[in-house]
């Protein structure tokens, strides 16, 4: 118990410092964090006999990252920011990421593996299922056209508050099992009682974050809420399907960094859909 809080607390610190530091490093410390999860979702699968293109992928994923970013980075004057932004670039990094692609199937046409296919599926699920979450968790950042950290800050709060609401409530008054084929643990009034809690810290930001209205920031808590629980469970099955406890041993107490961010793989795609609709 003691490791698991001294590793939160500095999981906290880490987490908040990305995202409130500036722009660069908030850029910079999703990039490599989304990579290290993509390494560790090959890893994982890795061991059920199947050889997904874990180079390819992770350079792919890193380009479309990179990619994404730079469409999203704020105008800042002249300069090399000037440069980096020209469509040369961008058109750039698109045919970089087209090429990638290419390679990978020729890796797999080349290769002697006795299911291809399934190889291939692997790579490319990969990106859509830890890659593509984790951009658009990096968009929340820019939905006004410049970096305000409101959102992404937000975002990891009310995930935060919805976690430790359900864990409380479900700790002292769970009783109907939410779903005991893949998360034993949860239950029903654990849910509630996460939903509630995130939903109450939502309203408490919408008197400091304005740039929302408070209905907007309680949809969000509630889509967190129900998205993130769904993401628990897809990597709970996820793990069971391949008979391992712990995505990985890179946080002690904790886990891997899939166990720590399952919660976003599915949230963090909805939140950014519904600000898209919102703003626009």
């Amino acid at each position: 118990m003691k490791t698991r809080a001294i590793t939160g607390f500095f999981f906290v610190i880490v987490m908040l410092a990305s995202v409130l530091i500036n722009w660069y490093v908030f850029s910079a410390f999703f990039l490599l964090l989304s990579a290290a999860s993509l390494a560790e979702f090959y890893g994982l699968i890795k061991t059920t006999g199947a050889k997904p293109n874990a180079i390819g992928g992770i350079v792919l994923a890193i380009t479309l990252y990179i990619l994404f970013a730079l469409i999203n980075m704020p105008v800042l004057g002249a300069g090399w920011h000037t440069v980096i932004l020209s469509p040369g670039v961008i058109k750039g990094l698109v045919g970089i990421a087209i090429v990638l692609s290419a390679l990978i199937f020729i890796n797999e046409l080349f290769g002697k593996a006795a299911a291809p296919f399934a190889n291939l599926a692997y790579t490319y699920f990969g990106l859509v299922f830890v890659i593509a979450p984790f951009i658009c968790f990096y968009a929340l950042g820019f939905t006004q056209m410049t970096y305000n950290f409101h959102l992404p800050l937000g975002f990891m709060v009310m995930l935060w508050a919805n976690d430790t609401g359900a864990y409380l409530s479900g700790r002292f008054f769970g009783k109907h099992k939410l779903f005991e084929r893949h998360s034993p643990k949860k239950t029903w009034e654990g849910f509630i009682g996460g939903v509630i809690i995130s939903a109450g810290v939502g309203l408490l930001l919408s008197h400091y974050y304005t740039e929302l209205f408070w209905g907007h920031w309680v949809v969000i808590a509630l889509i967190i809420s129900c998205f993130g629980t769904l993401g628990d469970l897809v990597e709970s099955m996820f793990k069971r399907s391949i008979d391992v406890k712990d995505s990985g041993g890179i946080l002690p107490g904790h886990g891997g960094l899939l166990d720590r961010f399952d919660g976003l793989l599915m949230a963090a795609p909805l939140v950014y859909a519904y600000l898209s609709l919102v703003l626009n």
